[in-house]
């Protein structure tokens, strides 16, 4: 299937959750959060939430700062 993260068309293998979709971008685990169509997806739910073919992805990365 094919969405897009953070406005860049990207290849997924069907029925990919947000977990499986970061595994597969080399994308670590903590530090970012994750919103599937303008929906943020709580980190206790990226097992279970699956990705569907079109879907927009944002993926944020927190930024710490003074």
């Amino acid at each position: 299937m094919r969405i897009q993260v953070n406005g860049e068309s990207r290849e997924l293998p069907d029925d990919s959750t947000v977990a499986g979709m970061l595994a597969a971008l080399e994308l670590p685990e903590r530090g970012i959060a994750v919103a599937v169509d303008g929906v943020v997806v709580r980190r206790t739910e990226w097992a279970r939430a699956v990705v569907g073919d079109g879907a927009h992805v944002e993926i944020l990365t927190a930024v710490q700062g003074g």
